[in-house]
């Protein structure tokens, strides 16, 4: 696995929103913390002793007391990273092994080329993908439904694989708890200008991953979820 040097490495924090993931949250741990040493995971109401894994891989780890769903975890982990003496730049990392590092590696390189906030991670921007057919059709229907997404050039309406610099960080205030935080990081992208980039990513579809994964209604419920948002708003 390729990856930045210590150095480049120090000033980014990679956050990783977890529930119920004892199984494989070390190995996920292990892979990120070879490139990137500095990881919090938000143990998310987990009962299986999660965080006890997260802590064990050598993860900073934070503790919500009952679920409270992905777009929540990711927020407390963002509060968390962006106190940390240092930081500068952030990642956010699915906990079921999806994710590739290098991947990571490749979004960080493009975030300093400076001029972007936020560079998003998609399934649809490169070659072919190894998405399954069905849920390839509905996320690629739901991303070309959103005006924003649309507005942005972004091709895949719901990838937890993102980075973004500290303005970003700062400025993020998710109130969307739960799938539907996807969504309104592009609403909030909108809403402070952020500039934003899209790089081509692999996600690993495991069984296991596909056995964790979310139901396909959840790529709809991201658009109303951004329009309740909108409204609630103004």
């Amino acid at each position: 696995m390729s990856g930045p040097s210590d150095q480049r490495s120090r000033d980014v924090w990679i956050v990783i929103p977890a529930y119920c993931e004892a199984t494989v949250i070390e190995e996920v741990i292990g892979e990120v913390r070879a490139v990137f040493p500095q990881v919090v995971c938000v143990d998310d109401g987990s009962s299986d002793g999660t965080g006890d894994a997260a802590l064990r891989a050598g993860a900073h780890v934070v503790t919500h007391p009952v679920n409270l769903g992905q777009g929540a975890a990711i927020q407390t982990g963002v509060e968390y990273a962006r106190a940390r003496p240092g930081a500068a730049l952030f990642a956010t990392f699915d906990a079921d092994g999806q994710h590739r590092v290098d991947d990571v590696v490749t979004m960080i390189d493009r975030l300093r080329a400076g001029d972007v906030d936020l560079v998003v991670g998609s399934r649809f921007a490169g070659g072919p993908t190894q998405t399954p057919p069905l849920k390839r059709l509905v996320l690629r229907t739901v991303a070309t439904l959103s005006r924003r997404n649309r507005s942005l050039g972004l091709t895949d309406a719901h990838n937890g694989l993102r980075v973004f610099n500290r303005r970003v960080a700062d400025e993020l205030d998710l109130t969307i708890s739960g799938m539907g935080h996807a969504g309104e990081f592009i609403v909030l992208a909108h809403e402070n200008g952020w500039r934003v980039a899209e790089v081509p990513v692999d996600i690993r579809y495991t069984d296991y991953s596909k056995a964790k994964g979310q139901p396909l209604l959840n790529g709809v419920n991201i658009v109303f979820d951004g329009l309740l948002r909108r409204r609630t708003t103004r």
